[in-house]
This record gives structure tokens, C-alpha cells and sequence, in this order.
């Protein structure tokens, strides 16, 4: 019977002891505390506060059980390609849970246990979305750098949406493999460079300024212009004009679910662009570039 992987100190390892509101190295007795009943491996203020703020303020905006749809969950067995009945008898864990939209369709699609992490105060927002099945869920605030559980121990990983938000990729990329068992499965996916004019892009030109905005003002400003700018992407997109959407400062609409109404796609367009512009970090890679940081770190790469 699969039974939680424990934590440990993720800088040296270490096992740890739990008491009520900490738990503690128990050779260098240094403390990581229990906040809101979650364990806390990091700095609470750090580069994915942002993101912290987006998921606490959209907390449910992207779970299947309140839009209704299967969204999260097409998108989760799409990408990972994985057998649901499988998954209950093998560790996992979830690197990047945001406010649980996998974390969701994971602990309802399966009787499996799910390990989760997350850099920002979002796992508050996970473990609220999550209560119901909160006992098969281990969720902690911890870093992909620092990442609070024994090395070679994980059966899968899954990593969504995130790679391309943390400082150092291909850094992340090698603590992922550290987590995984030999033999053992580990799903990512990224923002990808398609060509020279990537960048060339209304989110990449304003994000030096827009990144360093507090966030209540961003989001406020994005609530202010959303109307105008979802009108003219769409005229844009109805004249055949598509690619000079790519200058109107809002996420890509191109790909919106037709199932949402007017009320729900608005929300989407508010968060994905606050989710845009807001990140400390975005770098987007070329595919072959990845794939080649998995093999020369030992991996066989199945797919890319």
C-alpha cells in the first residue's frame, strides 16, 4: 500500500520531526513552521508573489467543478497521457500546484495519494479548493530548488505551466530529476519559441515595467481596459488580422474554451493577461533545447 512520502529538510535532506505547529531537522534542529496547516520550506515573500495573489484572487476560476467543464481535466490526461487507475499505486508529486486546478482533477479522478508544492502562498488557495479530499492530499509551500522530500523517491512528476517562471530553467529541469526514481515518469510543459518573432510581443516589450508593478494597481489597470481590449482582438480576429493581436496588451483569446459565456471568458481574459504581465520571471525555450537538457542529464525523452 502506497503510503505519503515524508518530508525532509530540503536543503540537506535530513528527516524531520513534526510537532503541532513545526516541523524540525532532527540533527540541526532548524524549524520549518506549520501555517494554516500547511508546512512552510521557504521564504514567504519571494519572486512568485504574484502569482500568490493571481491564484488567492481567482481562486476557483479554473476548477472544472465550478466552470462546469472538463477543461483541467482534458488538459492534464492530454499532456501527461497517464492511467488514472495506475496512479494509486505510485508516489506523485506536483511541482507548481497554483490553486489546484490539477491538483483537482488528480484527487478526483483517481484514489491515489498526491504530493504537492508550490512557491507561493497559492497552496493556501489549493488546500482550500481541495478540503474535501485534503486527507490524500501532502501539500507544502517549498521551492522546485529546495524541494522537501528525499532524492530518487518519486514514481511521477508533473510540472505544468511553471518551468518557464522560475529563474534558472534548466536548474529546475535537474532538481526534477533528482525527485525521480529510476525508471520513473516526469511531465513538463513550457512556453515554447517558435521563432525570432516570439518576443516580439506586447507581453515581452511592457513586462519590464509591468512586472514591477504592486499587483492590486496591475490587475486594477487590466479591469479597467479589459473591455476595449477583448473588443478589438476579436474585430481583429474576425478581419483575418490575427497576428497583429500579438500588439494589444492581453493574453491570447484565440484559444478560449467556446463552452464559457461572456461573464467567464472576461474573468479568463483578466487573469491570463494579469498572469502575462505580472510574472518576475518568463522564459520560453525551444523545444529541442529542453529535450536536450532531459538526455544529458540521464533521461530518455519519449515525447517533445
Amino acid at each position: 500500500m502506497i503510503k505519503f512520502v515524508p518530508f525532509v529538510n530540503p536543503k540537506t535532506l535530513v528527516p524531520l520531526k513534526k510537532n503541532d505547529c513545526y516541523f524540525q531537522d532532527i540533527q540541526t534542529k532548524e524549524i520549518f513552521p506549520i501555517k494554516k496547516k500547511i508546512p512552510r520550506f521557504c521564504d514567504e515573500e519571494n519572486y512568485s508573489t504574484s502569482f500568490g495573489y493571481q491564484w488567492n484572487t481567482f481562486r476557483e476560476i479554473q476548477l472544472d467543478s465550478i466552470s462546469n467543464t472538463d477543461l483541467s481535466y482534458q488538459r492534464f490526461y492530454a499532456t501527461t497521457d497517464w492511467d488514472p487507475v495506475k496512479l494509486e499505486k505510485q508516489n506523485v508529486l506536483e511541482v507548481g500546484s497554483g490553486a489546484g486546478r490539477f491538483t483537482e482533477v488528480f484527487l478526483n479522478s483517481t484514489n491515489g495519494l498526491l504530493h504537492s508544492i508550490d512557491l507561493s502562498n497559492a497552496v493556501e488557495a489549493n488546500l482550500k479548493n481541495n478540503k474535501l479530499n485534503s486527507r490524500r492530499l501532502r501539500i507544502a509551500q517549498a521551492s522546485i530548488y529546495e524541494i522537501p522530500f528525499a532524492n530518487n523517491i518519486f514514481d511521477k512528476i508533473f510540472c505544468l505551466g511553471v518551468l518557464q517562471h522560475t529563474p534558472c530553467f534548466s536548474k529546475s529541469v535537474i532538481s526534477l530529476i533528482n525527485k525521480t526514481k529510476i525508471g520513473g515518469e516526469i511531465v513538463v510543459d513550457f512556453y515554447p519559441i517558435n521563432g525570432w518573432y516570439t518576443k516580439l510581443h506586447s507581453k515581452y516589450i511592457l513586462r519590464p515595467i509591468t512586472r514591477r508593478l504592486p499587483s492590486k494597481f496591475l490587475l486594477k489597470l487590466i479591469r479597467i481596459n479589459i473591455g476595449w481590449m477583448i473588443l478589438l482582438f476579436d474585430l481583429l480576429c474576425l478581419l483575418k488580422l490575427n497576428k497583429l493581436t500579438r500588439f494589444i496588451p492581453i493574453a491570447d483569446l484565440s484559444n478560449s474554451p467556446s463552452e464559457l459565456n461572456y461573464k467567464q471568458r472576461r474573468e479568463r481574459a483578466i487573469m491570463d493577461t494579469f498572469d502575462a504581465f505580472s510574472p518576475a520571471f518568463d522564459n520560453p525555450q525551444r523545444i529541442k533545447d529542453v529535450a536536450k537538457m532531459f538526455t544529458s542529464n540521464g533521461c530518455e525523452v519519449s515525447f517533445a
